[in-house]
């Protein structure tokens, strides 16, 4: 069974086998050298001036984030599921917050941005989704970004990149925050959420806010190649192992070049097959098709083809289905999805298969 769902991702081998060594205490010099090599890596991945580690899913990151760098109100940016718990993570912690709601097809508004944060100058972050997966929607982060800072400098800037890291080169000038998370684009399991941060985060952070998702605590320690608390020691492992595939397949500019093919190749073989791409701007991570036979197309590729795909959540069940296109993805692995797409539109006798897809995913992928 191929797995394309946008997360979690195929864990490969040679990663697998690396988290399967022996078991390290994480409080030894062992495990420190480990702790340090994942920690130059991201940071090269990011590219910000700090970056923590936590043991965690992507929202706890997201948490710690808005616990640590929220101090007055927040600006939510709401065009899908991710982008609402942004918006329920202040309810829950009793943070002011404004939120700006879109349909989930609809990236934000840059002026719409301008005008809340105009209209409330207690607003000290504004939590955006880089890829807002639960549609496939780009939000234009780097240009709200920039915004933002030209407003109010001092406003902190988080973005959730969890499926956006090591998917595309993220400019991080204006952000403050960018959070990601194992099982996307670095293809681990889940349970290591990664967080970069600028200096001005840090300086805003101080001796931090919380228990366990106190940022400054966490700085401080994994400065030294530790964690104020339990490690994911073996998600550390895997992490490693996954860089080094990524560096012997070409490096992280070859892995951002193989998405943008991947992604452009897919989107228009299906689009050759007569299906409609549901975002109106499309995030390089997944491709999200809106079709009245969504879910009968995902149960025939499950159940016919060895393809599994995502479905659509809450007024989108049933309505749309997401192929993955994030990580080291073999491109006959993603031809094959759209091939699979094509037999089964022919299956419902939506449309002959005469190999379409095939056709035009190797010509843009190869000749495009």
């Amino acid at each position: 069974m191929l797995l394309f769902t946008p997360g979690p991702t195929p864990v490969l081998e040679t990663v697998r086998q690396a988290m399967a060594t022996t078991t390290l205490h994480h409080r030894t010099p062992e495990f420190e050298a480990i702790f340090g090599q994942a920690r130059d890596h991201l940071m090269k991945l990011l590219g910000m001036d700090e970056c923590v580690m936590l043991a965690s899913s992507g929202t706890g990151a997201m948490q710690a984030c808005m616990i640590n760098l929220c101090q007055t109100k927040a600006l939510t940016i709401n065009s899908g599921k991710f982008g609402e718990r942004f918006g329920k993570i202040a309810d829950a912690l009793n943070i002011p917050k404004v939120e700006l709601k879109y349909e989930w097809d609809t990236p934000v508004s840059i002026a719409d941005v301008e005008n809340a944060i105009t209209a409330n100058p207690e607003i000290d972050a504004v939590c955006i989704q880089i890829c807002e997966s639960a549609g496939g929607l780009r939000h234009p982060v780097e240009a709200i970004a920039a915004r933002v800072k030209e407003i109010n400098p001092s406003i902190m800037v988080i973005a959730d990149g969890i499926t956006a890291v090591g998917v595309e080169y993220v400019d991080v000038t204006n952000i403050d925050a960018l959070i990601t998370g194992s099982q996307k684009a670095l293809m681990l399991p889940p349970g290591l959420a990664m967080i970069g941060l600028s200096a001005n985060a840090v300086t805003k952070i101080g001796s931090g806010k919380d228990y366990y998702f106190n940022l400054a605590i966490e700085i401080k320690n994994q400065q030294k190649n530790t964690t104020a608390w339990t490690a994911a020691t073996t998600l550390i492992q895997g992490l490693n192992a996954m860089f080094a595939e990524i560096e012997k397949d070409g490096g992280v500019e070859k892995l951002y070049a193989d998405t943008v093919k991947r992604a452009k190749a897919t989107q228009e073989s299906l689009r050759a097959l007569g299906l409609a791409i549901y975002p109106t701007v499309s995030a390089l991570a997944m491709s999200t098709v809106i079709d009245d036979d969504a879910e009968a197309i995902r149960k025939l590729l499950k159940n016919s083809y060895g393809v599994n795909i995502a479905g659509g959540q809450d007024h989108l069940k049933g309505k749309i289905f997401r192929i993955n296109q994030m990580g080291l993805i073999p491109v006959y692995e993603s031809a094959w999805v759209v091939n699979a797409i094509e037999l089964a539109l022919d299956n419902m006798g939506r449309r002959a298969f005469d190999g379409t897809a095939s056709r035009v995913f190797n010509e843009v992928y190869y000749k495009g």
